[in-house]
């Protein structure tokens, strides 16, 4: 007798195959078995909302007590009736503790003469210019005499002129000493410092009178 089924449809030889998947399959769902992972449900306490109701006050409406009008004025007071013709003084005080025997001293006001405050001015051009005692000449004498060349400005070769500026005062003396210009390396301070050492000058003029006057002063250093 002859097989009906094709050699296609014979499945004995594919049962190794479903049995390797029917394997997984049951290996997959015991694994998802002993993964599964189950959580207690929690009842959170929001709180419990307390309203408070509060009844409203009623405030009394005070009503403020007018004072009772004043009395009528007396009729026994007689009314006293000047004459057009006299006169009346238009400003009057009258001072209830003053008897007949009270003196009356004329009032003298007091006048505050305001101090004038003389501004301190600083000039720039004056009559007579202020000069170093000697003059000119003995002012190149002292700078030479007294300037000191820095170390710092020599080594690293350094020259050049400073400008100084000063204000000699009204009894001759330097204040306010400031570099207008200056080189660096230690010439500015040292000029400073010899233009504040200087004697007293002999003070500017303006009609006559001692002033304030700026002066400026070049200083030129020069390496030999």
């Amino acid at each position: 007798m002859e097989a009906k089924k094709t050699p296609k449809a014979d499945l004995e030889n594919k049962k190794r195959i479903f049995l390797q998947i029917g394997m997984i399959v049951a290996l997959v769902f015991v694994w998802m078995a002993f993964e599964y992972k189950q959580y207690e449900r929690q009842i959170l306490d929001l709180g419990q909302l307390d309203i408070e109701i509060i009844e409203e006050e009623d405030i009394p409406i005070t009503r403020q007590e007018t004072p009772p009008p004043p009395p009528p004025p007396d009729p026994s007071q007689e009314l006293v009736i000047v004459d057009d013709d006299v006169e009346v003084d238009e400003e009057f005080m009258i001072d209830t503790e003053a008897t007949v025997f009270t003196e009356v001293q004329e009032f003298t006001p007091i006048v505050v003469e305001e101090e004038e405050i003389e501004e301190e001015q600083i000039f720039t051009i004056v009559e007579d210019d202020p000069q170093f005692p000697g003059g000119q000449a003995a002012l190149m004498q002292y700078l030479q005499g007294n300037l000191r060349y820095p170390t710092m400005a020599r080594e690293a070769g350094i020259q050049g002129t400073v400008f100084v500026t000063f204000v000699v005062e009204r009894d001759g003396s330097i204040t306010d000493v400031r570099i207008l210009r200056g080189v660096g390396g230690g010439l500015d301070e040292e000029a400073i410092r010899v233009v504040r050492n200087m004697p007293r000058w002999t003070p500017g003029r303006q009609r006559g009178q001692a002033v304030r006057v700026q002066f400026n002063l070049p200083i030129r250093f020069v390496l030999n």
